[in-house]
């Protein structure tokens, strides 16, 4: 258990580190690559601006079609540039250049063909940004090479993924060094409450053992018909069973190395187990049914297995009404032995029960109010003895009035 808290304390430290990292290198390279957008929209902003052109006075002549940039009085732009005026039918009648031989010209012009033909008016192309503007009986398309916007950008990315990954490695070996030290109370007080059960388990175990023997000798004198007498007994027999079961728990969850695994035959035990609780089923009038699958195997300790089998069917008899059905199954899913048993219950069972079930001494009202005996703690030992297997046992409410245990081993 202290060892899945330390894994949840540094999975929760790496986790929040992640997302914080994510959101500010997110936030940074949004910021950039908007940058280069927004200067290259500006450049393209200033070549598409309305051009006053001279009247029919005016001494200076015209330097191109309607709506073709000055390049002179606008001054030429820092970036790579290529501009060109369609006619209707897709003619170049006129075009303007400025770049430093970063692309070939021939580049620049497919570039613009393909933007002509396209229906896009603003975007990417390659690396360039471009815009596309009808201006009537002509198209203005304009492109700004961003390739060395974009190359920064791109190199920031990544040295900013790299340092990230760098710093979130600290982090991860940063936190489960930490988390010793931050789980250490919560460790601490759980080892002295595992001490505890244990040490009072032994120690309540000596005053039961004389009771049972004091009663044994009363029932030589008075007779084995009293009723004092034997509510003494069931008492004594049901609290000897309870301190039994809480120090096995205790143990199962200190140190599952004290368990035996070895390979064994799953579908057999699965047998006879099942042909001890059909008796008990039928004579509550409920329907048994039982699915094994042949030649299922598993590694594990098998004693405890069995132990685990015999708590589940023992919960799923005493738990369904008169006339309900059980339903035991054993099989291999995925390389995985599975054991799944199912039952009917007298009222459905809410999410928020269905995950307290594997709490110690928890029971649903239902069950406190129910005589089926028990002691809250037999779901409790089935999990811990998965756990210790190497498995997963969890619970589910297959349909209304009707719930599952599954229990999987790999």
């Amino acid at each position: 258990m202290i060892r899945k808290l330390r894994r949840r304390f540094a999975l929760a430290v790496i986790l929040s580190s992640l997302m914080i990292l994510v959101v500010l290198i997110s936030a940074i390279n949004i910021v950039n690559y908007r940058r280069v957008v927004s200067d290259a929209d500006r450049d393209l902003d200033m070549f598409t601006r309305p051009v006053e052109m001279p009247g029919p006075g005016d001494k200076n002549e015209p330097n191109g079609p309607v709506g073709m940039p000055d390049m002179p009085a606008m001054g030429m732009p820092d970036t790579n540039t290529y501009g060109a005026v369609y006619d209707s039918d897709g003619n170049v009648v006129d075009s303007f250049t400025s770049w430093n031989s970063m692309y070939a010209n021939e580049t620049m012009v497919k570039y613009a063909e393909d933007v002509f033909k396209g229906s896009r008016e603003r975007g990417f192309i390659g690396d360039c940004r471009f815009i596309k503007q009808d201006q009537g009986d002509s198209t203005l398309i304009v492109l700004v090479d961003c390739g060395p916007g974009l190359s920064n950008f791109r190199n920031f990315l990544k040295a900013s993924i790299l340092l990230s990954l760098g710093c979130l490695a600290l982090v991860s070996i940063g936190a489960f060094i930490v988390s010793g030290r931050a789980v250490k109370p919560v460790a601490e007080s759980y080892e002295k409450q595992k001490r505890f059960i244990t040490d009072a388990g032994h120690e309540i175990k000596t005053p039961l053992a004389i009771i049972k023997a004091d009663s044994d000798v009363l029932a030589m004198d008075i007779g084995e018909d009293n009723e004092w007498l034997t509510d003494i007994r069931k008492q004594t027999t049901r609290l000897t069973d309870l301190t039994n079961n809480l120090i096995s728990l205790s143990r199962m969850e200190e140190d599952s190395s004290v368990l035996t695994k070895e390979l064994f035959d799953l579908t057999k035990s699965a047998k006879e187990i099942s042909e001890s609780f059909r008796a008990m089923a039928v004579a509550g009038n409920k329907d048994f049914t039982c699915s094994i699958e042949d030649d299922v195997e598993m590694t594990g300790d098998k004693k405890s297995v069995e132990e685990l089998m015999t708590i589940l069917l023992d919960n799923a008899v005493k738990y369904c009404p008169e006339g309900g059905a059980i339903s035991f199954r054993t099989y291999r899913s995925k390389g995985n032995a599975v054991i799944e048993i199912t039952n009917d219950t007298s009222e459905d069972i809410s999410q928020e029960e269905l995950s307290h079930l594997f709490d110690r001494f928890y029971r649903t009202d239902r069950s406190r109010n129910s005589e089926t005996g028990g002691y809250g703690i037999g779901l409790s030992m089935a999990q811990a003895i998965a756990r210790a297997n190497g498995g997963r046992l969890t619970v589910s409410g297959k349909a209304p009035k009707t719930i599952r245990f599954t229990a999987s081993f790999s």
